[in-house]
């Protein structure tokens, strides 16, 4: 039999025992997720703050000048409620989305308790 000491990184990775190739994959899941989650997090309020941002702009009725406001016959009432409540609801998902994603990663990679099992908790007394 070959000796692993003679073989190398490529011999001794290969020959491993199942308890070290366990820890070697886990050590290699527990390195990528964190910063992963993290971005995820990220993302999800960077959406959420332009979201708000488009709702907010969507009060400036006359953006093309400063001077006046729109004339209220060319005013579509119907649009600007549909898409404020369509924005709303967005915001509203994405906010729900942070959280829960905040919620874990502090539970994952914090060592903090879950905000969302306590919930389930209380669901199920």
């Amino acid at each position: 039999m070959i000796e692993v000491e003679k073989q190398g990184k490529f011999g001794k990775l290969l020959m491993r025992s199942n308890t070290k190739l366990r820890e070697d994959r886990g050590a290699q899941i527990v390195k990528a997720t964190p910063p992963t989650h993290g971005r995820r997090i990220e993302d999800l309020q960077e959406i959420l703050d332009n979201l708000k941002v488009d709702q907010d702009n969507m009060l400036d009725i006359n953006p093309s000048n400063t001077q006046t406001i729109i004339n209220p016959s060319d005013f579509e009432s119907e649009s600007f409620v549909d898409k404020d409540i369509e924005i709303g609801i967005k915001i509203r998902n994405i906010q729900i989305k942070l959280n829960v994603a905040q919620g874990r990663y502090n539970a994952l990679f914090l060592f903090e308790k879950d905000p969302n099992e306590q919930e389930e908790q209380l669901e199920q007394a």
